[in-house]
């Protein structure tokens, strides 16, 4: 695929519609584990994410470079990247494993040879988050495809693993995890087979590595920043953390509406296409906001369903159910952190300083690509201390109480990042925002999020699906009805799927008309 043919709203809904898809069967998934551990348990699956994250720190440096050389077609970039990220993730799994043991007994937690075999999902994770950097810059869309060949292995081993072996609930989730990521990773190399009999250039790889200190830079103060969920682990106790990682399973859907401007990023590098922002911001916010009001108003029903339980006497309980508050928080905060990465992925796409196959220290660290890289350790900064305080003053031991505090917490540094980075991007770029468009969406999400307010809230997962559906459709029929944008959207995704015919003259790589 040529530069030219990189197509944002094509490949957006591609991964859009796979993510949807990745929503049912994630949420089998977690069902899977919710209702099969107790909330302590589940609390220990998340922490494992917490101390595993501190072992990936150094995924993100070759795959943020090699996207940029491969959307600028530099020879040799995605194998050189796939080669020297193994490399690397070899070293950081061989130093986590005998250490993951005393990471578990110093938690107080007893499963540590989850920890241990955490390792693997160290590996497989590398090496998809560079495949899939390569595959954004060219066939952002085959990433759509690795996701659902992902979801469904790891769903049939999970359901093979713990409901068929009676595995162990812990190590036969991980076991799944790690081998459906395996299989992604084999088709995704499959794709890159022309790309891999390419040369190694470990030139790139120097100026890759001289490019991660800021990189390194980045993820020290993402980190310092995660270790909120630490602390709310020993502040908040197991079930608190529990109760955090339930409400981020429904609240991290919105965050799938920025997989429609996915293709925006590498665009810019490759074509500078400015005019292409405001397009992708309001094809985002038509999907996003809608998102946020059903999350929210079905809020209660969403977490009702990740577990049941029924006791001696015959009294039904709901272990999750009063997280609302968490998840109700994590979904404004999802809306910040869309538009915040939103801003960022259009500084990162206008920066030239890497043009020419190398990157100069000096303009790097002048950059406005740097200051942004430096604002986690602004966030670091107002979440650590505050949430010491607030959970050590307030939390009482309470589960939802300190998740709740928590989740606060992290919104509001969230939304004063946004404002900086909004404010760092200047001049650079001028993004019209579409505030027409906009008020049409917050319009008619408002009365799907009060239709679904005033329903019953149902307590089974087949009616909350379907109320879920329902609000999907009350909020597409208004939407279609005032919005001249959602329906040219449907038409173009009609035309995609040979529903019906495409205008004379209109190439299948043309962009559609609203994103001009």
């Amino acid at each position: 695929m040529s530069k030219s043919e990189l197509r944002i709203q094509y490949s957006g809904l591609i991964i859009f519609a796979a993510q949807l898809v990745s929503v049912v069967t994630g949420l089998v998934f977690i069902l899977l584990l919710t209702r099969n551990m107790s909330p302590s348990q589940y609390g220990v699956w998340g922490n494992i994410s917490d101390v595993t994250g501190y072992f990936l720190l150094l995924s993100g440096f070759i795959p943020f470079w090699a996207l940029r050389f491969v959307a600028r077609g530099e020879e040799g970039a995605t194998k050189t990247a796939f080669v020297a990220n193994l490399i690397v993730a070899v070293a950081s799994a061989a130093v986590y494993i005998p250490i993951a043991p005393l990471i578990a007994a110093s938690l107080r937690v007893t499963e540590a040879s989850v920890y241990v075999l955490a390792s693997g999902q160290i590996v497989t994770t590398y090496a998809v988050n560079t495949l899939e950097s390569c595959l954004r810059a060219k066939r952002p869309q085959a990433i759509g495809y690795g996701l659902l060949l992902e979801e469904a292995v790891k769903l049939s081993l999970a359901y093979l693993f713990i409901l068929r072996l009676h595995q162990n609930v812990l190590i036969g989730a991980m076991l799944s995890l790690i081998l459906a990521a395996a299989f992604q990773t084999l088709f995704y190399l499959k794709l890159f087979s022309k790309e891999l009999r390419q040369k190694v250039q470990w030139s790139y790889v120097r100026e890759w590595l001289k490019g991660s200190t800021a990189l390194i830079y980045n993820a020290v103060g993402i980190q310092l920043g995660n270790f909120v969920l630490i602390l709310l682990l020993i502040y908040g106790t197991q079930s608190g953390r529990g109760d955090y990682l339930a409400a981020t399973t429904f609240a991290t859907i919105i965050g799938y509406s920025s997989s429609l401007a996915f293709a925006l990023y590498p665009k810019l590098l490759a074509q500078n296409s400015l005019k292409e922002i405001t397009a992708s911001l309001k094809t985002v916010l038509m999907f996003a906001l809608p998102l946020v009001a059903i999350v929210i108003s079905m809020s209660p029903s969403l977490l009702t369903v990740l577990k049941v339980v029924v006791g001696k006497n015959g009294m039904v309980s709901f272990p999750y159910r009063a997280a609302w508050p968490v998840l109700i928080v994590l979904s404004i905060d999802a809306l910040i952190s869309l538009l915040s990465t939103f801003y960022t992925n259009v500084v990162y796409g206008i920066e030239k300083l890497d043009e020419e196959a190398k990157i100069p220290l000096r303009k790097l660290f002048k950059s406005k690509m740097f200051k942004l890289l430096t604002l986690p350790y602004i966030q670091a900064a107002i979440i650590l201390p505050t949430t010491l305080y607030i959970l050590g003053q307030f939390a009482n031991g309470q589960d939802v109480r300190a998740a709740t505090y928590v989740a606060i917490i992290i919104a509001v540094s969230h939304a004063i990042l946004f404002l900086l980075t909004y404010l760092i991007m200047g001049t650079s770029v001028r993004i019209v925002v579409p505030w027409g468009s906009i008020g049409k969406y917050v319009f008619a999400s408002s009365v799907t999020a009060v239709l679904l307010y005033v329903l019953p809230h149902p307590a089974t997962l087949g009616l909350t699906i379907a109320t879920a559906i329902l609000g999907a459709a009350v909020y597409s029929a208004i939407a279609l009805a005032i919005d001249r944008d959602a329906r040219i959207l449907v038409r173009s995704i009609l035309q995609e799927l040979g529903l019906i015919p495409k205008p004379i003259g209109q190439s299948s790589t043309k962009p559609a008309r609203h994103e001009k």
